[in-house]
């Protein structure tokens, strides 16, 4: 199944256990494949370096740009589509997840954003939560 993730949940993957690493896993097994575009990316390498993440990021024994250089190593890396701001999308900052989605040609988007969650889906791409990303990738029943 290709997937596109947005950074909080990129992050969530990164630095907690839960759904998101889990999703991660998938990615890394094989069970799934990761594409984010080179924006996407770099909004998550400079995400990851924000100071509020230190601690967390120390305790696992790393540092941000070793994860950074870690998720780029699991996806499939594509050149986004070009994309209007959808009426439907509440938030512009978004856009750069859908114009991805567009043109990996996910199967779906993966966000714990509410701004996404709530559009259901993007030009029939549907956008799910990490949990239900994994009942749909196959890791998890429920």
């Amino acid at each position: 199944m290709r997937l596109v993730a947005d950074t909080n949940t990129l992050v969530s993957a990164s630095l907690w256990q839960g759904p998101s690493a889990r999703l991660l896993e998938a990615v890394a097994s094989g069970k799934a494949e990761l594409v984010l575009s080179p924006d996407l990316l770099a909004e998550f390498a400079s995400v990851i370096a924000r100071p509020k993440f230190v601690d967390r990021i120390t305790a696992q024994r790393t540092t941000a740009d070793q994860l950074a250089q870690k998720l780029a190593e699991k996806v499939t890396v594509v050149a986004p589509a070009t994309l209007a701001v959808p009426p439907e999308l509440r938030d512009p900052e978004d856009l750069p997840v859908l114009a991805c989605a567009l043109a990996a040609d996910a199967e779906a988007i993966v966000s714990g954003d509410q701004d996404l969650l709530t559009m259901g889906a993007f030009q029939g791409i549907p956008i799910l939560t990490a949990r239900e990303a994994l009942r749909k990738v196959g890791v998890e029943r429920g």
